[in-house]
């Protein structure tokens, strides 16, 4: 059984918090995406993967990652469906886009300690859907590289974007 040590977790976490995006982290959780938007996102982010030539797998997530809306292009990658959910739910928990997680990792060994939090995702791709300045939820992508990941992830999200 492994056990991370409270000291351990919170050089963790602070190391998350010091290298993710202010923006997320702070934000308070509203209430839960609508099947409504979580069509839309997932809609454009498939949109975006199809134009770009990717296959992909894409899922929405409420506020406590339970899943709302999954979608997959033909032959994509079968693994891809289960890493798209666990992007989701890792920044809707965590309240921070997964790239702040892959970007400690990168930084250096002591970085490795995030892989040892339960949840976190260290693949970018996920982000959190804000509206009204609360998250609501999260999307994930998975079928690319992370940066075609996190491009297709950020299509969906400016579906909602105020026009």
């Amino acid at each position: 059984m492994f056990r991370c040590s409270v000291p351990a977790a919170t050089l963790a976490l602070g190391l998350i918090a010091a290298a993710a995006p202010a923006v997320a982290q702070n934000l308070p959780y509203g209430p839960n995406v609508t099947n409504e938007q979580a069509h839309k996102l997932v809609g454009a982010a498939i949109a975006e993967a199809r134009k770009q030539g990717f296959t992909m797998a894409v899922a929405v997530v409420d506020t406590a990652g339970t899943l709302v809306v999954y979608d997959k292009l033909d032959n994509t990658q079968t693994g891809s469906a289960l890493v798209a959910q666990d992007k989701a739910v890792s920044a809707a928990l965590f309240k921070r886009p997964t790239k702040a997680f892959q970007d400690v990792v990168a930084s250096g060994p002591a970085g490795a300690r995030v892989l040892s939090l339960r949840g976190a995702n260290a693949v970018e791709g996920g982000l959190p859907i804000v509206v009204d300045g609360k998250i609501i939820g999260a999307i994930g992508v998975s079928g690319g590289t992370s940066d075609q990941d996190g491009i297709v992830a950020k299509a969906g999200l400016d579906a909602l974007a105020p026009k």
